[in-house]
């Protein structure tokens, strides 16, 4: 039996939004344009777009979700944030 290693987001670390990606702002939030996979992502929150455009300021993913996000969301931010590494729109060190 083999067993498969399931990379998991880790807010702890660095992260910032992708050379790759351009931000065009919305009313409801943004859309994320990935150039390379040609990947179209809703950002459906104008706290979410600050959040993944100020990812790089920060140490770690956890320090801007602090900042920038009531605390009572901070799970729902480090879930949001994992599923757009998924889409290669942020990326770490």
């Amino acid at each position: 039996m083999s067993l498969t290693k399931v990379d998991a987001f880790d807010a702890s670390k660095y992260w910032q939004l992708s050379d790759m990606v351009s931000l065009r702002d919305e009313e409801f939030g943004a859309l994320a344009y990935h150039h390379v996979n040609r990947r179209l992502v809703f950002l459906k929150s104008r706290e979410l777009v600050d959040v993944v455009r100020r990812l790089g300021d920060f140490e770690s993913a956890d320090d801007a979700i602090t900042a920038l996000v009531a605390p009572d969301q901070h799970d729902r931010y480090v879930a949001a944030l994992a599923t757009l590494e998924k889409s290669a729109l942020i990326s770490g060190r």
